[in-house]
Order: structure tokens, then C-alpha cells, then sequence
């Protein structure tokens, strides 16, 4: 049986259409929260919502395009109307694009820049602004940001994106200081997931091969295999198991830290 340790928990997830941030809603949903899938795929968010109601849960879908400060407050409204409250927040929408530094593009920089750091910021801006005394839901809760090994790792062909998961890493504990300073009753952490056999992952290994980097895209996922200590790529599973976690009750004491969740491999 499902540990429900998260029972009448309410949580948006960014990018939770697919991939990751699909697995991650359905983990949160089996441990009892209800759970909004905010997505700029909106016919797919609604089909993974759809997929959560078959367990029982409340749940719905909202369009968030992250960059958009408007969108988040619109959302936010959106989750605390449709679930009756909100107190998890799960920043996972992101994007790569691989280059070596001697052919990085600016506007592929600025992409990254506006999905993976701008987006978290306002994503942490309003779930504080309703999670703390005061606010719509003002019940206090847990945000989880998705950061990446990569923020802690000189990996080949990724300097932007590292950056940008870097910085990811460096507003968790800044945003966590001042939650727990000003009493928001909100807890903030990241995760430093190491590579997984998503679309996403998959395509860096194909990117890697077409940079030169690798010969084909069984070399590339073997290479990261072998710096990898517990010897395999991770699972979304055991990603999303993490981050279920540091909602609960079970890492009450826990706040602006990073998990590696990479099989030692940023060790």
C-alpha cells in the first residue's frame, strides 16, 4: 500500500505534462496530495491530470508559461480556487541547450536564463506570497526546486545550463533564509537529479554525439555511466520519490538544502 503522507496537501507542478515533472505529480499524488499540473502543453497537462483523477485524487490542469509573471499569479489563483489551498510547490520546468562554449548563442543563453532562473524566482515569489500568514492559502508548506548535478559538476557542452541550475541551487538556500527568518512557515529545497533516460536526457546524449563529444549516443550515456559510482542512469521514480519526501513531515527540519539524487556521481 501507498504511504499517504502527504493527505490533504495541495501542489503545483511546473512542467508536469511529461517527463519528470509528470512522474514527480503522480508520486505526490499516491502519497494523497491533490495535484495541479501547470504546462504550456496544456492539451497534454489536462491529459495527465485526467491520468492523476483515476487514483482518486483531486486534481486539474492550468497553462503556466514560467517566464510570465502574470501567468504565475494567475495559476497560483488557479490552484488555491481549484484544490481549496496550496502549500507545495514544485519549480521542475526547464529547458537545455547544448553547445560548447566556443559556439554558445546569446538568445540560447537568455532562453535558458528566463525558463530556469527567472521561472523559479517567481514561481518561489508567489507561493510565498500565499503560502505565509496572510496570503490566499497562509498555511505554510514545502517548495522543491529542480536543480541538476550538472550545477555541481563540469559536464561538456552544457556551460549555460549549468549556470542556470547553479543559480537555481544558490536561490533555494537564499529564498529558504528568508522564509524561515520572516516566518512564512515555508520550507525550500532542490534536488541535483543526475541524468535519466527522459526525451530530455536522452536528447543531451544525441546533442553530445553531434558536438563531437562521443561517437554515438551508446558512448555518451556510457561515459556518464561510468563516472556514475552506483553504476546506471537514475529513474524518474527515484527522483520523484525524493521529492515526495522533502514535502513531508518527514523532512519537517529540513530547508535550503540540495539532494543529489545521481547515484554519486557530483560527489
Amino acid at each position: 500500500m501507498k504511504s499517504k503522507r502527504l493527505d490533504g496537501r495541495k501542489a503545483l507542478v511546473t512542467g508536469g505534462a511529461r517527463g519528470i515533472g509528470a512522474s514527480i505529480a503522480q508520486a505526490l499524488a499516491d502519497a494523497g496530495a491533490a495535484v495541479v499540473i501547470g504546462d504550456v502543453l496544456v492539451d497534454l497537462a489536462k491529459e495527465t491530470a485526467a491520468g492523476l483523477a483515476k487514483s482518486g485524487v483531486a486534481t486539474g490542469s492550468v497553462r503556466l508559461d514560467v517566464t510570465d509573471d502574470a501567468q504565475w499569479e494567475s495559476a497560483v489563483a488557479s490552484v488555491v480556487a481549484q484544490l481549496g489551498g496550496f502549500d507545495i510547490l514544485i519549480n521542475n520546468a526547464g529547458i537545455e541547450i547544448t553547445s560548447l562554449v566556443a559556439d554558445l548563442k546569446a538568445e540560447d543563453i537568455r532562453r535558458m536564463c528566463d525558463v530556469n532562473i527567472v521561472g523559479v524566482g517567481l514561481g518561489m515569489k508567489h507561493a510565498f506570497r500565499s503560502m505565509r500568514p496572510g496570503g490566499a492559502a497562509a498555511q505554510g508548506g514545502s517548495v522543491v526546486n529542480v536543480s541538476s548535478v550538472a550545477a555541481i559538476i563540469a559536464f561538456p557542452a552544457i556551460s549555460a545550463y549549468s549556470a542556470t541550475k547553479s543559480a537555481v541551487d544558490r536561490m533555494t538556500r537564499v529564498a529558504a533564509m528568508e522564509a524561515g527568518k520572516l516566518g512564512y512557515g515555508v520550507r525550500v529545497n532542490c534536488i541535483y537529479p543526475g541524468l535519466i533516460p527522459t526525451d530530455m536526457g536522452m536528447k543531451l546524449a544525441t546533442d553530445i554525439v553531434a558536438v563531437g563529444l562521443a561517437a554515438d549516443v551508446e558512448v555518451a550515456v556510457a561515459s556518464v555511466i561510468a563516472q556514475t559510482p552506483l553504476g546506471r542512469l537514475a529513474t524518474v521514480e527515484e527522483v520523484a520519490d525524493a521529492v515526495v519526501f522533502l514535502c513531508s513531515d518527514d523532512a519537517r527540519f529540513i530547508t535550503g538544502a540540495g539532494v543529489p539524487i545521481d547515484g554519486g556521481m557530483g560527489m
